[in-house]
């Protein structure tokens, strides 16, 4: 069946062009999404320009927030499956195949692309120490092996993205080990698998800076939250 691949945009108008040029080569039978979100340069319209479906955000509200976005169209498009990843240049389209080997073989609900099983990805001290202590709390939550939690580029079978497109379901901002939680917590089946990523190539992260620290204070309340909330359907 067709995938849908929502690719969640701010200000992505240096590399968006060729993340779509690569989607179309790597995964020809698969739409695109563009979430525009709030963008104040070309992105929208070079995203109409390359042919992708595009929902416009009126302003900025959150990385989260435009994955919702394209859970929700997906779910009311009746997609079966949907890929994440992000419109920077960081995913490499071609190694998605590697997320529905593992869903097929996992029978998954969802589909973890790892960048750090095999790849020698680099990255800063600050942010791969977070990086670490949000896999230790994903594994002594879930029981899974997970290296990457903060990961972008993922694949969703429509029962779990149906449920993340549901109201409060998903967080606006940083979407990373609570989800993770949270799907295990209602019972959807999660495995990783080996993908390949770049640099970012817009000189740009969520998690640049001091942000790491914002980050981890953040991500220890969403936790929090999700141990308390209740199991439910």
């Amino acid at each position: 069946m067709t995938p849908l691949v929502i690719l969640p945009a701010y200000n992505e108008e240096r590399t968006l062009r060729d993340v779509i040029g690569a989607i179309r080569e790597n995964l020809p039978q698969a739409d695109i999404l563009v979430v525009n979100d709030g963008s104040t340069d070309q992105t929208g319209p070079i995203a109409y320009r390359e042919g992708a479906t595009v929902i416009n955000h009126p302003f900025n509200l959150g990385y989260g927030a435009a994955l919702q976005t394209g859970f929700r169209f997906a779910k009311k498009r009746d997609y079966e499956y949907v890929i994440t990843m992000d419109g920077d240049g960081q995913h490499i389209p071609s190694t998605a195949a590697s997320l529905v080997a593992a869903m097929q073989a996992h029978d998954a609900d969802v589909v973890i692309g790892s960048r750090f099983t095999g790849t020698g990805y680099k990255m800063g001290i600050l942010r791969r120490t977070g990086v670490m202590l949000f896999s230790l709390v994903a594994k002594a939550y879930t029981g899974i092996p997970i290296t990457d939690p903060t990961s972008g580029f993922q694949l969703f079978r429509r029962r779990a993205f149906s449920y993340l497109a549901e109201g409060d379901n998903y967080p606006l901002d940083y979407p990373d080990v609570n989800i993770i939680m949270a799907l295990h917590k209602k019972e959807f089946r999660i495995v990783e698998a080996p993908v390949t990523m770049k640099e970012n190539l817009s000189g740009k992260s969520m998690h640049s800076g001091f942000r790491p620290l914002l980050y981890v204070l953040k991500m220890f309340l969403a936790i929090i939250m999700v141990l308390v909330r209740g199991r439910g359907r």
